[in-house]
Formats: structure tokens, C-alpha cells, sequence
């Protein structure tokens, strides 16, 4: 039987709080995996056996023992991941509701995302935006543009 290529060696601290992730169940099915990934890779479980006593592919198993080497117990969670920015932060999404909820421009009786896009636009909140943003945003709260009401209880 080869050495595993990256040994996992833990401290009495480190795997008490490996077991109580795992006795307690109050951390998510990720973080329950890796930690169990690391109990029994201490025991000198191959990588393939892990993998397959647990239901995961060795590559996951062999990706929580070389991250434990570098990152020790952080490896337990995930790193943060890159994504494209919001365009619209709180209080963007603030003028935005604001605007909805405002009178519409002269001749229309209602506001369109088109139109919601086009103003943020003219009033500097964003340099562009998609209509389809706007939807999405407006989808996320209660604001309803076909309502008579903002939302607000009338007494």
C-alpha cells in the first residue's frame, strides 16, 4: 500500500471540532463530508477508499487533503467564488423603487422596465443596464406596478 500523498495529521482540538461537526449535524452535507473526509484520512484510509465508503469522487477527497495542507481546517468550507459585481446596490435598488413608484413620465400610465432602465440611466445611478435587470430587481420585492398602491396601508 502506496502513502498517501498528502498525510493528514490532526491535533487533539482539531479533531474534537472535526467530531462535533460531524455528531452534531448542524453544518451543511459539504462541511459534514469534508470533515469526515479528514477523520478518516487520520485513520490512513486511502483516498480511494474514503471516496467510496462516503459516495464522493476521489478527486473531492484528494482536494480536501492537499487544501488541509495549506489551509487547515478552512478547507472544511468553501473558498469565495468570482462572479460579475451587482449592478445595482442597496441603494440603487432604493432609487429604483423609488422611481417605480413615482408618477410615470407625461403620456404614459404606467412604468415599464424600459423606461425604469432608461431613467436610471439618465440620472446617473448606472452607467447601463439591461430591462431584464431591472425586472429581476423589481421581482425581488414587494413592489407591484400594476397596483393602484404602493404597498403603504391607507387608514
Amino acid at each position: 500500500m502506496r502513502k498517501p500523498k498528502y498525510p493528514v495529521k490532526l491535533s487533539k482540538s482539531q479533531r474534537k471540532q472535526l467530531l462535533d461537526i460531524v455528531r452534531t449535524g448542524t453544518h451543511s452535507a459539504r462541511v459534514i463530508n469534508h470533515a469526515r473526509i479528514l477523520l478518516m484520512a487520520e485513520q490512513g484510509l486511502t483516498t480511494k477508499r474514503i471516496a467510496q465508503t462516503l459516495s464522493l469522487t476521489a478527486m473531492c477527497v484528494y482536494a480536501v487533503r492537499s487544501r488541509f495542507q495549506t489551509e487547515g481546517l478552512g478547507c472544511l468550507s468553501d473558498r469565495p467564488r468570482p462572479g460579475r459585481p451587482r449592478l445595482l446596490d442597496g441603494k440603487a435598488e432604493a432609487r429604483l423603487t423609488a422611481i417605480a413608484c413615482s408618477e410615470p413620465p407625461n403620456g404614459r400610465n404606467r412604468w415599464t422596465v424600459r423606461l425604469l432602465a432608461d431613467r436610471l440611466v439618465q440620472l446617473d445611478v448606472v452607467d447601463a443596464i439591461s430591462h431584464k435587470t431591472v425586472w429581476e430587481t423589481l421581482k425581488k420585492t414587494t413592489s407591484s406596478r400594476g397596483k393602484n398602491t404602493n404597498g403603504a396601508l391607507r387608514k
